[in-house]
């Protein structure tokens, strides 16, 4: 049996900078309102779901109990299932579980929710039990993990340096490529017949709310976080690292917010959907690792895996959507898969709007499903790397 998604069932928040209008909301708790929303929004309630997969990186208080506890307040007590950690492959590996559900015929109709709050996290204590001081060793669960991959032993800017390096970009090309994705992003906020791209999938103006969900603290129009841009602004940028090529304008930034979306069988999907004449079948994923901090270059393989897993090549292929923490990725990735790298990412990608981890990817493949809507259907490729030199890839049909 395979795994479809209704058409409009899935919806993501704006993703709001580090330390911005989000900093102060636990993740589960913020992602279990806006659940909430989404449900009453479309009229289902919990007897409409029966499993249930989330999807976050940073540990949150009380985040031992996960999913369970993320549907009871959802007003879906009944549903299981489990957390799952991929640090940014997560939303990817988040719909493979619940398209393997689906499939095996254990699930009809999965939620899967991603939430991360990159701001304010952890700082984790390690006890040694041999000191009779209980001295041990202390991480900044986010920071530190920036900063270094314990096995490469170096930070992820580091990664982009080494495929620079290696497939001879130079900074101009990575701006030239910034500035094109700053361009995507931009028309995503032109509205046409009243509403944006960004307003198929995300509730706008989106209400903050307090922390115990019962009052607004502010609104926010779109993106928090975003910055404009132009190649001029970039020109007058230095490497990050000396002697390097990627600036701050070739990079994402840290965000907060959360994404989710129905995964079920084909009839479910045609009776939950806005508009039962558009099927979104998922057909295929691939997963790989790269050379020894080599990240960017991981999603190449992961690509060719998905895709043959799915029967199609890359020509095949009506969109294409990007995890992009650095715009290296894609310039490799174009080059090694024959695509032109301006004809990808349109509507937004992580490197404008931000990474908040576990939701990147889900909403990546949230705006892949509407691009493709908007091309009357096809084949569309989702991929991105994450931490460990790791990549994962996502291939769906609208017909």
């Amino acid at each position: 049996m395979q795994a479809f998604v209704p058409y409009g069932a899935y919806w993501s928040t704006p993703f709001a900078r580090w330390r911005g209008s989000l900093a102060h909301l636990h993740s589960i708790e913020f992602a279990a309102h806006t659940t909430r929303l989404f449900l009453d929004g479309r009229g289902l309630d919990g007897t409409d779901l029966d499993s249930g997969v989330l999807g976050m990186t940073v540990p949150q208080q009380g985040s031992f109990y996960g999913l369970p506890w993320l549907m009871g307040m959802a007003a879906a007590e009944h549903v299981a299932g489990p957390t799952i950690s991929q640090a940014c492959a997560t939303g990817a590996r988040v719909l493979a579980l619940a398209s393997g559900e689906v499939h095996t015929g254990a699930a009809e109709c999965v939620l899967t929710v991603t939430a991360d709050r990159v701001s304010n996290g952890p700082q984790i204590r390690y006890p040694d039990p041999a000191d009779p001081h209980r001295t041990g060793t202390e991480e900044d669960w986010v920071m530190d993990n920036f900063g270094c991959d314990p096995f490469a032993q170096c930070d992820m800017t580091a990664t982009a340096e080494n495929c620079a390096r290696k497939w001879q970009v130079s900074t101009e090309e990575q701006h030239e490529v910034a500035l094109c994705r700053y361009e995507q992003y931009l028309a995503a906020l032109e509205s046409t017949n009243g509403e944006s791209f960004q307003q198929k999938y995300m509730p706008l103006p989106f209400d903050v709310p307090d922390t115990t969900y019962r009052n607004p603290v502010g609104v926010l129009s779109g993106d928090e976080g975003v910055v404009s841009t132009s190649a001029e602004k970039m020109a007058r940028l230095k490497p990050v690292r000396e002697g390097g090529t990627v600036t701050f304008a070739g990079q994402t930034h840290p965000a907060d917010g959360n994404a989710g979306m129905i995964v079920t069988t084909e009839n479910r999907a045609r009776e939950m959907g806005t508009d039962p004449n558009i099927r979104i079948r998922i057909l295929a994923f691939g997963q790989a690792r790269g050379d020894v901090a080599y990240m960017p270059s991981a999603p190449i393989p992961a690509s060719r895996i998905a895709l043959d897993r799915a029967g199609i090549t890359v020509r095949d292929l009506a969109a294409i959507k990007s995890h992009n923490p650095f715009a290296v990725n894609d310039i490799i990735f174009s080059r090694e898969m024959g695509v032109d790298v301006e004809s990808m990412n349109n509507f937004g990608c992580s490197l404008i709007w931000g990474h908040p981890q576990g939701p990147t990817g889900m909403r990546a493949i949230i705006e892949l499903i509407e691009e493709l809507v908007l091309k009357g259907g096809g084949y569309g490729l989702f991929q991105g790397c994450a931490a460990g030199d790791s990549a994962m890839a996502v291939v769906l049909q609208i017909y």
